[in-house]
């Protein structure tokens, strides 16, 4: 005797601070079948708060939002007992957001512009544990992953040279000396396969690395 198991629904939940982007996705998504959306929010400490309450399987997850960006949010989930994955939906294909993104667990990154068809083959590939990304953006992962990453302080002497500061007054500001800087320099140029100073900013500014910098 055969019995016929009910699939459930994959719980969806939508986080965008944009409410045009929320409400085009609730109506792209709410007739969809195998799909369910369980709430549709402004940021991430909704989502958060909301989570406390009741379960999602998925999360569509903006990453520019105020007050609490998607790679907080994405962080943040780490600490549930049952966090959603992940799918980032974004107008940016910056490198190092991407980078960041599926460092703090995103399992699919996809762009405003994706169809309806692909944000849903997405949701069903994250929800069955495996990862989704358009062939563009794996492609520029793999090139950022063989890579050397930029270490923390190393973006920190990338910023203060992007503003046209010198060795010795950069190593003045750290506390550090200018052959130190000079070293962190010379580090920061191998790393990002650059000849000069202007042409590290430039290619930092263009990969995103530097956006988080203040």
């Amino acid at each position: 005797m055969t019995e016929t198991v009910t699939k459930l629904p994959i719980r969806l939940l939508l986080v965008d601070d944009h409410p045009v982007v929320r409400a085009g996705l609730n109506s792209m998504l709410r007739k969809q079948s195998g799909l369910k959306i369980v709430g549709s929010l402004y940021g991430g400490r909704e989502a958060l708060e909301f989570l406390a309450n009741e379960p999602a399987d998925v999360m569509l997850l903006d990453l520019r939002m105020p007050n609490m960006d998607g790679i907080e949010t994405l962080r943040a989930l780490r600490k549930l007992l049952s966090p959603p994955k992940v799918v980032i939906l974004s107008n940016f294909e910056l490198d190092e957001e991407i980078y960041r993104a599926v460092e703090a667990g995103a399992m699919a990154y996809l762009g405003k512009d994706t169809s309806r068809d692909e944000i849903i083959t997405a949701i069903r590939a994250v929800h069955a544990g495996e990862t989704h990304f358009p062939k563009r953006i794996e492609e520029r992962l793999l090139e950022r992953k063989q890579r050397d990453g930029l270490s923390a302080r190393e973006v920190e002497i990338l910023g203060l040279l992007s503003k046209g500061l010198t060795n010795k007054t950069i190593g003045q500001a750290l506390g550090i000396s200018k052959f130190t800087v000079r070293n962190h320099v010379n580090r920061i140029l191998e790393k990002l396969e650059v000849c000069d100073r202007t042409e590290a900013s430039t290619v930092a500014i263009e990969q995103g690395i530097l956006l988080n910098f203040h």
